[in-house]
């Protein structure tokens, strides 16, 4: 356990205008230079990494800077992906029709790379391209090594089986337990080279919350059967790794949306909490679930799990106050009865999808250092 409260963020981190473009061409269908793609990635990959210590980032990542979105990047990588389909509507934002035009409106011409229009299966799932995740883990070691930063630590994403699942429709296997056990299987390719790479692996699992107001929208018993479900398939495609090595990412959709028809957190925590990882990544920062920590007090996560707390809002130009910052963390802290396994994060990422980010790029990093900050108030407090 750590002698003080470290920092770390949620995966993503603003892409340069150049590279999005690029991403957002290709997922267009339009034709783009692989090479000159490469490069963009790498040449970014290099600057966030300085972006990162520049702003007290302690456990750091790529920024998915190599990737076009979370979990979108995997239809270059797996076989039986193909076609295209229209994601359900989030229930929170059909509520509202005129923020959902003030939305359409707003992302009209944006430049961005839209996760809510995914390929399908429409074959057998596989992982066809491991030599893709090695090449990539292996950039990151170099460009740590070039650059000799020192991180505390180090991590990078992966989705979890369910959340491929759930956005990427299965037209081919006889059951959802099926397409979950195959993608299970393809996925613990990415998450052993991740690992065996010497990095901590994040699973990123936004269906444990968001799927509640998309495909189970209305529906809360049938939803938190999809978690139990989300939940053995994680388990099973970590089987025998390292289960402190691994932390587990969930949200409710990183959106600037009313989210008032999130699944409250304490109605699926006990489901998730059984999640065989050495830590959870939660978002309390966002006016939605700030008050969430309670779930951790109520029933608090094995003892020997850490929680990287949200504390800084992704969605918001706003930076928060060192001050805020601080008394977030002491009350995950106290909620934990250990400031030991408390961690200082984001509440998800910058950008999940390259273009889709809601906050200027130098505003990020202003967020970043008010997040280090307020790290070191909380440690001289708590510790």
């Amino acid at each position: 356990m750590a002698d003080r409260i470290l920092t770390t963020h949620a995966g993503s981190l603003p892409r340069p205008l150049a590279l999005t473009g690029l991403y957002a061409r290709r997922a267009a269908g339009g034709a783009v230079d692989e090479a000159e793609l490469a490069r963009a990635g790498k040449a970014a990959l290099i600057d966030i990494l300085a972006r990162q210590a520049e702003s007290g980032v302690d456990i750091a990542n790529n920024g998915e800077q190599q990737r076009e979105a979370f979990f979108l990047y995997l239809r270059h990588r797996l076989s039986g992906l193909g076609g295209q389909w229209q994601r359900p509507p989030r229930a929170d934002v059909a509520d509202h029709p005129d923020f959902q035009e003030a939305m359409a409106n707003a992302l009209d011409g944006k430049i961005a790379v839209s996760n809510m229009e995914p390929p399908k299966a429409i074959g057998a799932v596989a992982h066809v391209k491991p030599e893709a995740c090695e090449e990539e883990c292996a950039d990151f070691d170099k460009a740590l090594q070039a650059g000799g930063y020192g991180f505390a630590g180090t991590f990078l994403t992966a989705p979890s089986p369910g959340i491929v699942a759930a956005a990427m429709k299965n037209e081919h296997y006889d059951s959802e337990e099926a397409y979950l056990d195959a993608l299970a299987a393809a996925l613990r390719v990415e998450y052993e080279t991740i690992l065996r790479h010497g990095h901590q692996l994040q699973l990123d699992c936004p269906e444990l919350g968001l799927e509640g107001h998309l495909t189970y929208a209305g529906r809360p018993k049938e939803f938190q059967k999809f978690v139990e479900r989300a939940i053995a398939a994680i388990a099973r495609a970590v089987d025998g790794l390292p289960r402190e090595r691994i932390r587990l990412h969930m949200c409710w959709g990183n959106t600037e949306s009313p989210h008032d028809r999130d699944t409250p957190l304490a109605d699926i925590w006990e489901i998730v909490k059984q999640a065989p990882v050495g830590g959870f990544v939660l978002p309390f920062a966002n006016p939605r679930h700030a008050h969430e920590w309670r779930s951790l007090r109520d029933s608090p996560p094995a003892s020997d799990q850490t929680i990287a707390a949200g504390v800084i809002d992704t969605l918001t130009n706003f930076v928060e106050h060192e001050v805020v910052v601080a008394d977030r963390l002491e009350t995950v802290a106290r909620a934990l009865g250990d400031p030991s396994r408390v961690l200082a994060c984001t509440d998800c990422g910058f950008d999940t999808s390259a273009g889709w980010g809601r906050v200027a790029p130098s505003v990020v990093w202003s967020k970043l250092q008010s997040m280090a900050q307020g790290a070191r108030i909380a440690t001289e407090r708590l510790f």
